[in-house]
């Protein structure tokens, strides 16, 4: 006996798997791949190696915001270290690097934000770690960060590194932030070429001592790495 479906039934069978799904699927088929391959023993594993050339740049006259969290201290701390490196092969003066931590990546956006309005910048490199729980928080902030950061910089006109690692494992995390393969390195020179290209296209302007909170109608300026003052950016 021919049975014939309902309309309900046909629209549901032609519906595409939701993405929410599809995120899912994939991280139980990697929780899976990890038990009986392992993450360093398999196609997935890489990607830790950079795959990016620059050419030779010129920093000097840039002026470059970090913004580090304070979670995943260890790792970021190496991340750090790295992303100097790549602005101080750009001739980035160490002057005109500036630090500052907030406590985990979720509030990297409006961090950043926050210092993209100063003027004080040509560039943000944001920086943290993710690593993969057993509970859902690790997509949904990774997700929030990433749009988070992307809005900011859209509405800004600020470049902004995302340079936060989303990791599985611990072990994916120590080959992206130790050498030869620090992840930071890379991102400098990201900052420095992204300022670089902002400032041509904005006729020459680019972030320095006379650009600060009053251009935005924020009060005085005050140099976000002043250690006299308190823990704010400015």
């Amino acid at each position: 006996m021919h049975i014939q479906k309902s309309r309900t039934q046909t629209l549901n069978a032609n519906q595409a798997t939701p993405p929410n799904a599809l995120i899912h699927f994939y991280f139980f088929f990697c929780t899976l791949r990890n038990v009986f391959v392992g993450p360093a023993n398999n196609s997935f594993g890489q990607g830790a190696e950079s795959e990016v050339s620059f050419g030779e740049l010129d920093g000097s006259a840039m002026r470059i915001g970090i913004i580090r969290t304070r979670w995943n201290d260890e790792a970021v701390s190496r991340l750090v270290s790295g992303i100097k490196e790549g602005l101080k092969e750009c001739k980035v003066a160490e002057d005109n690097i500036f630090e500052t931590s907030v406590p985990g990546s979720f509030e990297l956006p409006l961090a950043a934000r926050f210092l993209s309005l100063s003027g004080t910048v040509d560039a943000i490199i944001t920086c943290g770690v993710l690593i993969k729980g057993d509970t859902y928080h690790f997509e949904y902030i990774a997700d929030a960060v990433s749009k988070g950061l992307m809005n900011v910089q859209i509405q800004t006109s600020t470049p902004i590194v995302f340079g936060v690692l989303t990791c599985e494992n611990e072990s994916q995390v120590k080959a992206r932030s130790t050498d030869p393969n620090n992840h930071g390195r890379d991102w400098g020179k990201t900052a420095v070429e992204m300022g670089l290209l902002r400032t041509e296209a904005m006729g020459g302007k680019s972030g320095g001592k006379d650009a600060g909170l009053g251009a935005v109608g924020l009060g005085g300026e005050k140099p976000i790495n002043d250690k006299k003052g308190g823990s704010g950016f400015f």
